[in-house]
């Protein structure tokens, strides 16, 4: 339930674009933020940090969009927010013991103390590389193909990173499984 709540308002984009263009999508896609927001705080009465940054880019990027009638803006959005999250993995060590992905994961799944580090590094470039991917898209094609890239490409992307790192992780789980 979770995936579909976070993954609705670019589908609503993505469905406004291919109806009514990218203005109408960026409307859609604040106004589906809102709610998606809204719902998650009366349902949990917290938010999570990622849902409240996502909403403020989308709120600036897509209303800089709307007022200056400049798609560059929406379309600048998915860059900023992934090397937002790589800065939040990169630079987890300058503040703390644990990496980020650590604090996420490690009460869920149990890994050597120095699989940690390179597993969050990995996420670091992960969304570095995808900011850089979006921007190639944005200067090197239309705005359709960027649409159906930010829907299909990263979706795609994305899933076979986290296939990729759990094929990678499954090494260190099996060997921590084993020592207990």
């Amino acid at each position: 339930m979770k995936l579909l709540l976070d993954f609705l308002p670019v589908l609503l984009f993505f469905i406004a674009y291919k109806l009514q263009g990218i203005y109408v999508a960026t409307a859609v896609i604040i106004a589906a933020t809102f709610v998606q927001v809204g719902y998650v705080w009366l349902k949990t009465r917290k938010v999570e940090t990622m849902h409240l940054v996502t909403l403020a880019l989308i709120v600036v990027f897509g209303g800089a969009t709307l007022w200056l009638q400049d798609e560059a803006f929406i379309k600048w959005k998915p860059t900023v927010i992934n090397w937002l999250f790589a800065a939040g993995f990169l630079l987890t060590r300058l503040f703390g013991r644990k990496t980020l992905v650590e604090r996420m994961l490690g009460g869920n799944i149990s890994l050597p103390n120095v699989v940690w580090p390179r597993l969050n590094l990995a996420w670091g470039l992960f969304f570095l590389a995808m900011g850089c991917v979006n921007l190639y898209v944005v200067y090197h094609f239309d705005t359709e193909t960027w649409v159906n890239f930010k829907l299909f490409g990263m979706l795609g992307l994305t899933v076979a990173f986290i296939l990729l790192q759990g094929i990678w992780l499954s090494r260190y789980l099996q060997e921590t499984a084993a020592e207990e």
